[in-house]
């Protein structure tokens, strides 16, 4: 166990005005307060926040940090509380230490969703000072270390929520040490047997090539020092976990990874990180497509480094890192080798978000709590920016935008404003008209297409991969859809008061708000949309007197319910044509389509089919024939890892030809007398078919029907849709696609 004078030796190693005076309180505070307190180990517990202690001295930290760490134990495990380390250490101190109390009560080893309300407070518990994050970190780094002496059962789980969420949140804060660690040490307990199997091929392939990586050292720094380059060359071979999961993303063996050891050179400015990169590209060929330059454009880690492969001597492929001695010092503490977190200047954040984009990124994702996604939302976005590699993508002036690997125009533009990314329709990548979908490589320029008119569409979420976009784009849909029900919210109680001859206010729905527990007006008209609350009840809030005179809803079939009065409007006797699907001239024996030459049958999706204007896709099934779907149709999503069944077609239609094409549409309706008569007898007077009607969702004050009919083309279902949209029973109309 550390002692007393040696904590206060590390601490002055780099920080000679240390409060020697406040660390030897700190140590005998922590000593008398856990007593005779024992750890799983058989150790005194004090053992362990003396080491937590030391890994933080590691990284140079302030007084008040260290001072924390010894301490952080005490209110939770002993018999100290918070005012007495405001009394004898000061409020700053006793802040981190509470912080740390109420981070240690949480058991992130549980269940998911439990697991995902955790991870929330933790961030909020950082929220005010970053140094919590810091030490809790550290507190993980010793545990792991000792992690052998829990029971086998609970050591499986805090791995495999170190894996999860500990080193990749260490990682994004660019501390690349702690990092590597965690995961080594929690690879090592939760995937024993990979982490041996590769430990061994480790040290088979020192043994064997131990000579070539001191010759290849030898051999840069002599070439470095000809060219007065001063130069520290070290050679190293990567993580067991690094290894592992670089095989499981690739799937490829062992054998098959050519850079499991590199190489680092570490000089004295950023212009000499050029120079060395000139040197080694002249002597030795370089590897196509594995250069990369962090330094000109720094992850948002702050990490910053040159990254090259060469083929170097022995016609071994050599992995480069280039860079200065305080980007390496960066690299490996991250956002704790930062000069505001060793002189006691933390406190307030606004310097610091100006130094570290790391902390940025933190503060972001906290702001992300305030947002309205559930908790495991949240986790499942933070958990998609820990994980990712990143591409840089450039705005039309110049702006540069990192974004996670197999990012889409649809994330660069949430990445820039989240008003772009709402009103986004659609991009130019490089100056070519791009699908929202693409995939944006290194270097690409984005300009994004935006229209004051467009909403998100709730299929994006499918598009992209940033927690950011996903988030915007679940809050956009839900308010949309909350809209949505507060307009037709308004229009069934508005009705609702006419029929009942009440005059109608805002001032009616505010007086009804306590009777009927809403919170707001617009809750209350939501829920009726949604037909969570009947708008009769809303009547009988303001007025206790009155009655209402309903019949009861008929539940016959669609034929008796045709040929009597009532809801669908129509008169005794009249008829209307219900065709069955598959026997019109929309079938699938002489679809007019090009890029056909087959004998195979051709039909139309059965989830909404296609017209001619459609941008149309075939897919071919064996035995079967082939299926036409209109490209935005997300039954496609089905077929994205089978390209060989995918067929370029399109639409071979005269214009005087006259052939109908099934299409689908939805219609939201008050549940009015005349409102199906209407809506059968409007589709009919354009000349398109009603093939088949089915109610989706049915409540007292509306109903939804999905029609299928059959149509010319796009116009022609364009034209319908908006006739429907014109009627003042029509809530909402809309196409259906799968």
């Amino acid at each position: 166990m550390m002692r007393q004078m040696e904590l206060v030796e590390r601490v002055r190693s780099y920080n000679p005005h240390a409060d020697e005076d406040l660390l030897n309180r700190a140590y005998v505070y922590a000593m008398r307060a856990h007593g005779t307190q024992k750890r799983a180990s058989g150790d005194p517990y004090l053992s362990h926040p003396l080491e937590v202690a030391a890994i933080l001295t590691d990284l140079h930290l302030d007084d008040a940090t260290i001072v924390a760490a010894v301490l952080h134990d005490t209110i939770e495990d002993t018999a100290a509380t918070r005012s007495e380390i405001d009394q004898l250490f000061g409020k700053e101190i006793g802040a981190l230490v509470e912080g740390l109390t109420k981070l240690k009560r949480l058991d992130l080893v549980t269940r998911k969703a439990a697991q995902a309300e955790n991870f929330r407070k933790l961030l909020l518990a950082v929220a005010d000072d970053v140094r919590v994050l810091l030490v809790k970190l550290a507190d993980r780094l010793h545990n792991m270390r000792t992690l052998h002496f829990v029971a086998p059962e609970k050591r499986a789980r805090i791995a495999e929520e170190t894996l999860e969420i500990y080193a990749p949140l260490a990682g994004r804060m660019g501390m690349q040490g702690m990092r590597d660690e965690l995961e080594d040490l929690a690879f090592k307990a939760a995937m024993p047997e990979a982490n041996a199997t590769i430990a061994e091929r480790l040290e088979n392939l020192r043994a064997s090539y131990g000579a070539s990586i001191e010759k290849i050292e030898k051999e840069l720094a002599q070439e470095l020092a000809v060219r007065n380059i001063n130069a520290q060359v070290t050679g190293r071979l990567k993580h067991p976990y690094s290894i592992w999961r670089k095989m499981e993303r690739k799937s490829i063996g062992f054998e098959q990874l050519s850079d499991v050891y590199g190489f680092r050179a570490l000089v004295n400015n950023p212009d000499d990180c050029y120079r060395v990169l000139g040197v080694v590209h002249l002597k030795w060929a370089i590897v196509p497509g594995r250069f990369k330059d962090y330094i000109s454009a720094p992850k948002q880690n702050d990490y910053r480094s040159i990254h090259t492969t060469v083929v170097g001597p022995g016609r071994k492929r050599v992995e480069l890192q280039i860079r200065t001695h305080e980007m390496h010092e960066i690299a490996e503490n991250g956002i704790a080798a930062h000069v505001l977190y060793k002189d006691g200047r933390v406190g307030g954040d606004a310097n610091l978000s100006q130094e570290s984009r790391a902390y940025q990124w933190l503060r972001r994702t906290i702001e992300m709590l305030n947002q309205g996604d559930t908790s495991e939302e949240f986790l499942e976005h933070t958990k998609l920016e820990l994980f990712h590699d990143q591409v840089f993508c450039f705005t039309p002036k110049g702006r540069l935008i990192a974004l996670p690997r197999g990012a889409t125009p649809i994330d660069f533009a949430y990445a820039v404003h989240t008003d772009v990314g709402n009103k986004a329709v659609g991009a130019k990548i490089n100056g070519r008209v791009s699908p929202l979908f693409s995939k944006l490589h290194n270097g690409d320029e984005v300009e994004i297409v935006r229209s004051e008119m467009q909403t998100p569409i709730a299929a994006w979420e499918n598009l992209v991969v940033t927690g950011k976009a996903r988030a915007a784009i679940r809050r956009a849909t839900r308010e949309a859809r909350r809209t949505q029900f507060m307009g037709f919210g308004r229009q069934i109680v508005a009705r609702a008061f006419e029929r009942a001859g009440k005059p109608y206010s805002e001032e009616n729905l505010k007086a009804a708000l306590p009777r009927l527990a809403q919170p707001n007006v617009e809750d209350l008209l939501a829920a009726i949309g949604r037909g969570e609350i009947y708008a009769g009840d809303v009547i009988k809030a303001n007025y206790a007197d009155y009655q209402e005179e309903r019949k009861e809803e008929r539940k016959a079939g669609a034929v008796a319910a045709l040929s009597e009065p009532g809801w669908f409007g129509l008169k005794k006797g009249a008829s209307v044509v219900f065709k069955v699907p598959g026997q019109n001239s929309s079938d699938a024996a002489a679809i007019p389509i090009r890029g056909i030459t087959s004998e195979l049958p051709v039909r139309f999706a059965p989830n909404g089919g296609a017209v001619p204007g459609d941008r149309i896709v075939g897919i071919v099934t064996p035995g079967e024939g082939i299926t036409i779907y209109p490209i935005q149709s997300p039954d496609l999503t089905a077929f994205d890892d089978q390209p060989d069944r995918w067929l370029d077609v399109r639409w071979d239609i005269e214009n005087d030809q006259k052939n109908l094409f099934p299409a689908r549409i939805s219609v939201t309706a008050l549940n009015e007398p005349g409102t199906l008569g209407m809506v059968a007898s409007l589709i009919g007077e354009t000349g398109a078919n009603i093939e088949n009607i089915a109610f989706a969702n049915q409540s007292a004050d509306f109903r939804e029907m999905i029609i299928d009919i059959a149509v010319w083309d796009i116009k022609h279902l364009s034209t319908i849709l908006t006739q429907l949209r014109s009627r003042a029973v029509i809530n909402k109309v809309e196409r259906v696609n799968g």
